[in-house]
């Protein structure tokens, strides 16, 4: 399992999507492995045992944030992002800092129902092609007018169909059954009744379905969908795999991962700490903080799908801290971040292993999108030493956004090409980018700056 990864395994995969800040892989790899042996541990001592919250500190860009996705993903754990500033607006009028457990709760939930469908997916798939051939077979009839209550009171019986009917519908049945295992009938157009979702209300910035909040005491709308057979497939299959699952048992198993498995990233945490004058925006940013440490701490946060500790959570917090100190924030929050790693900035070399060793590099998802418009692109090693150094120089010159300058780049690159490609008529073609390329079409941002100029 997942989970049972060795913290070198666990940096071994991080590798594969994100180059260098082996500090803070290591940091990472740790806190996930310390789950494990936790859960291992005899469940009094279990109790006592926290995890250890983990604040990265680094530029933008350097790749704080993917380290915290890629590892939740990993081992299928609840992830959500945050940033700090979104609790700091003029008047307070943010969203309620407990927002941040009740939607993990919901990835959680998403999570698990998921992996829920996933297992029943085989018999959702046999009742959806059984619908089909039913639906085929035998349309949907139109409501007639009669009085519903005819049929209770006997006045009015519903029609029952003879048995050389019920043959011939069978016999046709099974012929469309056929049919659909072939894939004969895909484009096929079908009347499907499908259920209307009820509406829902924002609160708090939290958003509530009013079915819920009436108990489900209303009678559910259903409407008349027109469709093909590829698509109501899907529909049913769906619908089939909602009813199979055990909702009580995915809500159970959500709130458990939630609680044992959770990891929440604060990003922009720099950005709430104040310099202790006690006038201005600082007693705002101040009051953010002693907000955000009772969830940090560990505390009980109620949520629809019933209360949620958040003790055993895994903190994550990251922020440039170019104008504050980690000092400036209040000493309890700080007390709630042990681990502190330094993420460095990119430099040449990192920036020309971006662009080749991850499984996700620019110049491979460049190379998939205009292959669709019969585009192949091939960049050989000047052009890779060309792109790292512009990315360099445009960092030094003007902000510095580490690995997101090279989406900048990158479409400077390729704006012509990609605007003309697309055409029916076109021929494929290959397109070779070396060095001469790049300086060609890059703008002046990127080149280096002659400081000769600047010499008196």
């Amino acid at each position: 399992m997942s989970e049972q990864l060795t913290p070198r395994q666990i940096v071994h995969e991080l590798d594969r999507f994100i180059i260098g800040q082996n500090d803070a892989k290591k940091a990472v790899a740790i806190s996930l492995r310390n789950r494990y042996r936790r859960s291992k541990v005899e469940e009094k001592l279990r109790e006592e045992i926290i995890p250890k919250n983990i604040l990265m500190i680094g530029p933008t860009g350097v790749g704080k944030t993917e380290i915290a996705r890629r590892l939740a993903r990993l081992v299928s754990a609840p992830f959500i992002k945050v940033e700090a500033t979104k609790f700091t607006e003029v008047g307070y009028v943010g969203r309620d800092v407990e927002s941040i457990i009740r939607d993990l709760a919901e990835n959680a939930i998403r999570m698990v129902r998921k992996e829920h469908e996933e297992k029943v997916l085989p018999r959702a798939r046999v009742l959806a092609e059984e619908q089909l051939a039913e639906l085929i077979a035998h349309p949907i009839k139109k409501q007639s007018s009669a009085n519903p209550l005819d049929f209770l009171l006997g006045k009015q019986k519903e029609q029952q169909s003879s048995n050389e009917e019920i043959q011939m519908i069978a016999k046709k049945k099974e012929e469309i059954r056929q049919q659909l295992m072939r894939g004969e009938i895909e484009d096929y157009e079908l009347e499907l009744e499908v259920e209307e979702e009820a509406p829902t209300l924002e609160l708090g910035g939290s958003s509530i379905s009013l079915g819920d909040m009436m108990g489900n005491m209303m009678p559910k709308k259903t409407r008349i969908r027109h469709v093909k057979v590829k698509e109501a497939r899907k529909i049913l299959i769906d619908q089939e795999a909602a009813k199979l699952i055990d909702n009580d048992a995915v809500q159970e198993e959500a709130v458990t991962r939630a609680e044992q498995n959770g990891i929440v990233f604060i990003d922009e945490i720099d950005k709430i700490a104040g310099n202790k004058n006690g006038q201005g925006p600082d007693v705002s940013r101040e009051g953010v903080q002693r907000d955000i440490l009772p969830i940090v701490e560990g505390c009980t946060v109620n949520t629809k799908y019933g209360p949620i500790k958040t003790d055993y959570m895994l903190f994550i917090a990251a922020g440039a801290f170019h104008v504050s100190k980690v000092s400036d924030l209040i000493p309890e929050l700080q007390g709630r971040f042990p681990v502190r790693i330094q993420l460095q900035s990119l430099s040449k070399d990192d920036f020309k292993q971006i662009l080749t060793v991850p499984e996700n590099a620019l110049t491979k998802q460049y190379y998939a999108l205009l292959e669709v418009d019969k585009v192949l692109l091939h960049f050989d090693d000047s052009a890779i030493d060309a792109i790292a150094e512009a990315a360099c120089n445009a960092n030094e010159n003007a902000e510095d956004i580490g690995a997101r300058r090279l989406h900048a780049i990158f479409e400077q690159l390729l704006e012509d090409i990609s605007f003309n490609a697309g055409d029916s008529n076109m021929p494929p073609f290959e397109l070779n980018i070396d060095a001469r390329y790049v300086n060609e079409h890059l703008k002046g941002e990127n080149k280096a700056v002659d400081m000769k100029k600047y010499i008196l």
